[in-house]
């Protein structure tokens, strides 16, 4: 009988997992059931991609797939060393773009799996590929196309805005029709990682890190850069007809996308990714994009170009993640660009545009479709907000915010953007 029973505390115990996640069961991965987390910075998507995770587990049953969330007061890459310090680090990780250097020494090498060779471009990191190029995305002014063209009297171009007066005519346009022309929305990553890397973005040479670098050594001068100085005019516009200009900072994420859905503002300065929130107030509704104008000069390419890039990305675990752990992973990847029901869940549930060129899949919402139209077109400027890093937004974001409320003006927003880029390390 004591045999017996140091027999079976053997095999009970003999495969604990720790922090592996593997259990016993049965299935292709060497007869061990494998559990792997993915840490989703994409919160609109949250309950599509656990549901994703699901349908991936029902069709490889060895596999469980966690779905884990950052909060709103902490950044994608707060949360990845949060888990690292913990010793409980995903297995999977979504980061902005941005942040992926941070983790290349605990990043498993990806440059042999398969969809490397179906990027719609190259991925790379020091010569190899490290990151899964989760989705493009772009951003500028998203209108109501009901409400804007009723206030232009027929069917609106956006081309028709393409400097910051021409910007403002349309607002009074707008007014005069009946209707808020815009609102803002109070998010220090939308204002300080989106509005702000415009000023990046939209620099003459069109080389973001050079331009960042002169900003680290303090060669830059923001106050007099011809970019800020209209970005900011154009900001000075947007809070003049402002619909939350009362109190702007209680308009949140689902405030101004709801407020644009149902036609209570006709315009609100966001991305593509907004389609899942506005698609709850008004799941029909027809939605498009205008760029932001940087100056009053209507040949400058900032001004008829969104800001448009491979946005997250999402790496693998080699540091506590089990060699099954990683094989799990990597096949979750796999079935993300190959199998129909994953890409359908990209295309259609999580509405984003796929990095690969084999997903034939064309978007059917009206904001990812007017981004590939964009794109396609060469209108498009670099999606700054992944050359910055990880607390830009919190920082610089929180110095919008103050310009927006009216306790900051111009000098001291660009003396705040000087100093935290000098001290970048």
């Amino acid at each position: 009988m004591l045999l017996i029973l140091t027999v079976i505390v053997s095999a009970c115990g003999g495969n604990s997992g720790g922090n592996s996640g593997e259990s016993s069961g049965s299935n292709d991965s060497g007869g061990k059931s494998v559990k792997i987390t993915f840490l989703n910075s994409k919160s609109e998507i949250q309950q599509q991609l656990a549901d994703a995770a699901k349908q991936f587990t029902a069709a490889n049953p060895g596999i469980e797939v966690e779905v884990i969330t950052t909060s709103q007061s902490q950044s994608p890459v707060e949360k990845a060393t949060s888990l690292y310090s913990a010793g409980t680090p995903a297995t999977l990780a979504m980061l902005d773009a941005g942040d992926i250097a941070k983790f290349k020494d605990k990043a498993a090498d990806l440059s042999s799996e398969k969809w490397v060779k179906d990027l719609a471009q190259p991925n790379e990191l020091d010569g190899k590929t490290i990151a899964f190029p989760f989705a493009i995305e772009g951003y500028g002014f998203i209108y109501n196309k009901a409400v804007v063209d009723k206030a232009a009297g027929g069917k609106f171009d956006p081309a028709t805005v393409n400097s910051t007066s021409s910007l403002e005519d349309l607002f009074k346009k707008i007014e005069t029709s009946g209707s808020a022309p815009l609102i803002i929305g109070s998010m220090d990553w939308s204002l300080g990682n989106h509005f702000l890397a415009l000023t990046y973005a939209a620099q003459p040479e069109g080389d973001v890190n050079k331009y960042l670098e002169s900003l680290k050594s303090g060669e830059a001068k923001l106050a007099d850069n011809a970019a800020f100085k209209g970005l900011m005019d154009t900001f000075d516009v947007m809070k003049k007809y402002n619909k939350g200009k009362n109190d702007p900072m209680a308009v949140t994420y689902e405030q101004s996308s709801a407020a644009v859905a149902k036609g209570e503002a006709a315009i609100t300065f966001n991305g593509n990714w907004l389609i899942t929130e506005m698609q709850k107030s008004n799941p029909t509704g027809e939605f498009g994009f205008i760029p932001v104008p940087v100056s009053n000069n209507a040949s400058d390419k900032a001004n008829t170009s969104l800001a448009i890039g491979a946005t997250k990305q999402v790496f693998i675990d080699k540091e506590k993640s089990s060699e099954q752990q990683q094989a799990a992973a990597k096949k979750f990847l796999d079935w993300l660009v190959y199998d129909q029901a994953g890409q359908d869940f990209l295309v259609n549930k999580a509405n984003v545009i796929p990095a690969f060129k084999n997903i034939t899949l064309q978007p059917t919402n009206s904001l990812a479709k007017a981004i590939v139209e964009y794109n396609n077109a060469g209108k498009s400027i670099p999606f700054a907000g992944n050359d910055v890093p990880g607390d830009h937004w919190k920082v610089l974001g929180a110095s919008m915010q103050k310009y927006l409320v009216d306790k900051s003006d111009r000098a001291a927003l660009a003396a705040e953007v000087e100093d935290y880029w000098k001290n970048v390390k």
